[in-house]
C-alpha cells in the first residue's frame, strides 16, 4: 500500500500591513505557522482598492534568503541596488536571492483595478546566505503549464509531469501554481524527506486527516500534512486554485529580524549594523 501523507492543520491567513501601508493577507509567518522550512513567510495580496496597495513597498533591505513575486493580476515595478529593473506583469514570476545583501523597492506601476499575487520568502543556508545578490525575471511565456485530468499546473520551480520550471532557486524546490476543477482529485508524490504546504487563494479545497475525517478549507487558508508519501485533495464545489510549496528542509537555527534572516542573532546584528553604515551591499 503506498504511503499517504495526511491532512495536520489548518491555518487562516490573517490581515497584515507592509511596507508603505500595503494591506495583505499574511498566510505563513504568523504566530500560529511560524514558518514551514525552508519557506519562512508567505503573503497574499489581492485588492481593488488602490489606497490599499498605491503606496507599495519603497527601497527596503533584505538579507540571507530569498524573495518570490508571483503576480496573478496588475502590474509592480522591481528596482535594486544591484540595478536590475523588471516590470511585473500577470502570470510573471520574479525570483530574488538578497545573499549578502541587497536594497530594492516594488512599487504598483497602476492607479486602479484589481492587484493580485503573492511573495514567498525562502530561506538560504549557512553557506549561501553571504552569497552575491542574484535577480531572475521570469515572464508569464517561459512557465510551462501541465495539463491533467480536472486542472492544471503552472511549474515555476522543480519538475512536475516532465515540465521543468524555468525559476533556478538556490535549494531543491518545487512550486506550482495549480487550478482544479470543482470536485476534481488531484493527487501529487512530494520527494521524500520534504515538507510542505498549500495555500488555498481562490475556492475551497478538501484534504483527510489520519483518522478518516474529511475537512474543508475555504481560501485564503494554509494546509499541511504530516507524513511521507503522497498527497491527495479534493476541489470544492467551486473548484479551487492553490499554490503548492514544497522543499527539503535546511534545518538550521533560523534568527529573523524584519527583513534580514540569518542563523545566530549576532549575525543579525551584523546585517543591522552594516546596513546602517551603508555596506549591506558590499559584503
Amino acid at each position: 500500500m503506498t504511503d499517504t501523507r495526511h491532512l495536520s492543520g489548518i491555518y487562516a491567513g490573517i490581515p497584515a500591513t507592509d511596507g508603505a501601508g500595503v494591506q495583505l493577507t499574511r498566510m505563513v509567518g504568523t504566530p500560529d505557522l511560524d514558518m514551514v522550512d525552508p519557506f519562512l513567510m508567505l503573503d497574499r495580496i489581492d485588492s481593488d482598492d488602490p489606497d490599499s496597495y498605491i503606496a507599495g513597498f519603497p527601497n527596503h533591505p533584505h538579507r540571507g534568503f530569498e524573495t518570490v513575486t508571483i503576480m496573478l493580476e496588475g502590474l509592480m515595478r522591481h528596482q535594486d541596488s544591484v540595478g536590475n529593473n523588471g516590470l511585473l506583469k500577470p502570470g510573471d514570476v520574479q525570483w530574488m536571492t538578497a545573499g549578502r545583501g541587497i536594497i530594492h523597492s516594488e512599487l504598483p506601476e497602476m492607479v486602479d483595478g484589481r492587484l493580485r499575487g503573492f511573495q514567498l520568502w525562502v530561506n538560504l543556508p549557512a553557506e549561501k546566505k553571504m552569497m552575491p545578490p542574484g535577480y531572475q525575471d521570469i515572464p508569464a511565456d517561459r512557465i510551462g503549464s501541465a495539463a491533467f485530468d480536472g486542472g492544471s499546473a503552472r511549474v515555476i520551480a522543480g519538475s512536475y509531469l516532465g515540465i521543468d520550471g524555468p525559476a533556478q532557486p538556490q535549494i531543491s524546490i518545487r512550486l506550482l501554481d495549480v487550478r482544479l476543477d470543482p470536485r476534481a482529485t488531484w493527487t501529487i508524490n512530494p520527494d521524500d524527506g520534504s515538507d510542505l504546504f498549500i495555500c488555498v487563494y481562490e475556492g475551497s479545497l478538501v484534504g483527510t486527516a489520519a483518522d478518516g475525517n474529511r475537512h474543508e478549507i475555504e481560501a485564503p487558508g494554509t494546509v499541511l500534512f504530516h507524513g511521507q508519501g503522497g498527497v491527495s485533495v479534493i476541489a470544492g464545489d467551486p473548484g479551487a486554485e492553490i499554490l503548492y510549496c514544497e522543499g527539503q528542509p535546511i534545518n538550521e537555527p533560523v534568527a529573523k529580524y524584519g527583513p534580514f534572516v540569518m542563523n545566530t542573532r549576532e549575525e543579525l546584528q551584523q546585517a543591522v549594523d552594516d546596513f546602517n553604515a551603508g555596506k549591506l551591499t558590499t559584503g
